[in-house]
């Protein structure tokens, strides 16, 4: 397979998964916001988190200026400036599919055309309402879902799914990192200094996880949802099992070898799942912890560049 066809899946792929990702932050934030109306000081907090989660407070604000809903929706779902907006990152995908229309099903490129057709198609975005924005990210969490079933019944377990799988991994591994890097730093800056109960199902909520933790677990700790987190052996958004997904299949693609081009991708790799593996959150002081998720969080993304590097993808920017 030509480099430039598996970098176009994996940077499909990865699009893809955060486009999902963004548009369920997104959702969780709104819905959240209408359960806890007349709570303004919490909701500005949350907002300014889930800016930066899915963008930058500081771009934010030099395009938009004072925090306000309805800025803050345009610029996660439609801003041009954002290059993790929605309508932005579903560009990336659909362009990636367009490039690689001979190695995927035709399924997939009509279901992530016709929702980036659909997104083009509403005219000024800043004349949004809040149902035009909902079923925006109801039809964006359809195709997703969607394109998953696809990908998982109609390819062949060979390169191209495997190139696309390693991308979802490693997109999901990274927002689940950043999420709580993101959060830590919201607590830093709180009046209490500690991540709350409060905090951590918030995270659960932005992860998708808040079914899947409570199924398992009764407390709400902070401590024990962090931990669920980094290192759940099943919950498919912890870091551990994302990780330890990218592994299998990177061992799949060399044949069960390491070769003296792939040794650093594998050291990479070792290194990321046993820090993550080992790591007991409540042996952690709070900036221990804060250090530690950062720490994790860039050895994803120093993971991707060696990735990049080893099957010589052209990756460079991360935004696309």
């Amino acid at each position: 397979m030509l480099s430039r066809v598996a970098d176009a899946l994996y940077w499909m792929a990865r699009n893809g998964e955060r486009t999902e990702n963004n548009a369920h932050i997104l959702q969780v934030q709104l819905v959240k916001m209408l359960e806890e109306s007349g709570r303004e000081s919490v909701n500005y907090q949350d907002w300014q988190t889930v800016i930066d989660i899915c963008g930058s407070k500081s771009a934010y604000e030099e395009d938009y200026g004072e925090l306000r809903v309805h800025k803050a929706v345009d610029y996660i779902a439609f801003s041009n400036g954002n290059s993790n907006a929605l309508t932005n990152t579903l560009s990336y995908v659909r362009e990636n599919a367009r490039m690689t229309r001979d190695v995927i099903p035709n399924e997939l490129w009509e279901v992530w055309n016709d929702l980036y057709l659909h997104s083009q198609s509403k005219g000024p975005h800043t004349e949004f309402s809040f149902q035009d924005i909902h079923s925006f990210l109801q039809h964006i969490k359809t195709t997703s879902m969607t394109s998953t079933g696809i990908i998982d019944s109609m390819m062949s377990r060979d390169l191209p799914y495997h190139f696309m799988k390693i991308g979802q991994w490693l997109e999901r591994a990274e927002k689940t990192a950043l999420i709580m890097k993101v959060m830590l730093q919201k607590a830093k800056l709180s009046d209490c200094h500690s991540f709350s109960e409060y905090d951590g199902q918030f995270a659960l909520r932005l992860v998708n996880g808040y079914q899947d933790y409570s199924k398992k677990f009764r407390l709400k700790d902070p401590a024990l949802i962090l931990q669920f987190l980094i290192s759940d052996r099943t919950f498919p958004r912890s870091i551990y099992y994302c990780i330890e997904h990218v592994k299998e299949v990177i061992w799949k693609i060399e044949s069960e070898k390491v070769a003296h081009y792939s040794w650093r991708m594998y050291a990479a790799l070792d290194e990321l799942i046993a820090s993550v593996e080992d790591v007991c959150v409540q042996q952690l002081s709070f900036e221990e912890l804060e250090m530690f998720i950062a720490d994790i969080l860039n050895q994803c993304i120093e993971f991707g560049k060696i990735f990049s590097t080893t099957y010589y993808l052209i990756e460079a920017d991360a935004s696309r």
